[in-house]
């Protein structure tokens, strides 16, 4: 199967790359997604392999770093809990509505990729991200918009292996 390329939206102020890097095994769910088409995407689309585009929404939205799906689509329990900040009371365990995956880390960018520089690239002006009113916090992303856009950030990437706290994946 073809790996396929998302961009995944997340406020660095409620979860950013660095976030991700600390977690136990550099490994966390994509939780709290509430916009269906969003939810459509993690629940029939995003597989195992695929790659991530880790963008950081607000004042500097830009592409920070990358993350490797590593668990397909499967409920999101944050939605059960009361007390939690992603609850809906029409989602059940028997009846799911909103979903997750899990992503681990992969690469931080030395520099983050801006959205203004992505918006000066004549080849990514189709780009999803780059329409006007979209707002998706799960997209999909063409290889070669993915291409560019890692070309750009290639200098230097702090890799996995050789970020602190890093986890071997173990033997392949």
């Amino acid at each position: 199967m073809r790996k396929e390329y998302w961009l995944f939206k997340s406020d660095p102020d409620a979860f950013g790359i660095s976030d991700l890097m600390e977690k136990p095994g550099q490994t966390e769910p994509w939780d709290g997604v509430r916009n269906y088409q969003a939810r459509n995407f993690l629940r029939d689309a995003v597989r195992v392999g695929d790659c991530v585009l880790f963008y950081h929404s607000g004042a500097a939205a830009s592409v920070v770093g990358t993350a490797a799906v590593v668990r397909a689509g499967y409920p999101d329990h944050t939605a059960w809990d009361p007390a939690g900040r992603h609850f809906d009371p029409n989602s059940t365990p028997e009846h799911p509505v909103w979903y997750m995956v899990d992503i681990r880390f992969e690469t931080k960018f030395p520099r983050p990729v801006p959205l203004s520089l992505l918006k000066t690239i004549p080849a990514l002006k189709q780009m999803r991200l780059l329409q006007r009113g979209n707002r998706l916090s799960i997209m999909p992303v063409q290889q070669h918009e993915a291409r560019i856009i890692l070309a750009l950030a290639k200098a230097q990437a702090v890799r996995r292996e050789d970020a602190p706290g890093a986890v071997s994946p173990g033997p392949a």
